[in-house]
């Protein structure tokens, strides 16, 4: 088991008497890109959020390298997640944004900084307030703060939304370049060419069941 960073087993979430994740196990293995498919409403952005511990399951558990959330730890450590449209603050600059996120947990600097916002292809230097951005942007620079800790494990919920052509194919290659330096992804995307691209295993949730596509 040591080579499964995530290990969700019969977990069950329910709102009063909705039930919105059913009986659902999966296993992502360390190194490996993980695809969830599936229609909004299907409970992929739910599960996520179970998994960064953002919400309590109803039954089953979940382990984040052997650790049960929820139990031996409120929030897994070393995890760079996107879920749902990244929050910053609009009067603030990119690198202003992270900065400010960079300081609560002090373990990088402001190269760090500045280079993970590089990665994604912005510029550190840009001085346009994030409140002017576009939602590709927006989810650049979300990804940005996902990266810039050099987590080993990514929980990305459509990291290409709002991005363009060439910003898809750049994200793309990044994803690849995560894969190489040994990072754990699971991600979602209602494309099909980014999942069939890049995922080593697919998963389809529907109305709460998860199935294994391939």
């Amino acid at each position: 088991m040591e080579n499964i960073v995530i290990d969700i087993r019969n977990i069950t979430k329910k709102y009063r008497e909705y039930t919105v994740i059913k009986n659902v196990s999966l296993s992502v293995p360390k190194g490996k890109i993980v695809g969830l498919i599936g229609n909004n409403g299907s409970g992929k952005t739910v599960l996520m959020k179970i998994i960064c511990g953002l919400v309590a399951v109803t039954s089953g558990e979940v382990l984040v390298r052997g650790k049960q959330v929820g139990r031996d730890c409120d929030i897994p450590d070393n995890i760079g997640v996107i879920i749902e449209t990244p929050g910053f603050l609009p009067n603030f600059s990119a690198y202003k944004n992270l900065m400010f996120l960079a300081q609560i947990n002090h373990k990088i600097n402001a190269e760090n900084v500045k280079t993970a916002i590089k990665t994604v292809g912005l510029d550190p230097n840009e001085k346009k307030r994030v409140g002017k951005y576009s939602l590709g942007m927006r989810q650049r620079l979300g990804l940005a703060q996902a990266i810039m800790e050099n987590p080993d494990l990514l929980i990305l919920d459509e990291p290409m939304n709002g991005l363009d052509k060439s910003g898809v194919s750049d994200i793309r290659k990044l994803l690849f370049s995560l894969k190489e330096q040994g990072k754990t992804i699971l991600l979602t995307s209602h494309n099909s060419e980014d999942i069939n691209l890049l995922c080593d295993a697919v998963y389809e949730m529907d109305k709460g069941v998860i199935r294994q596509l391939r």
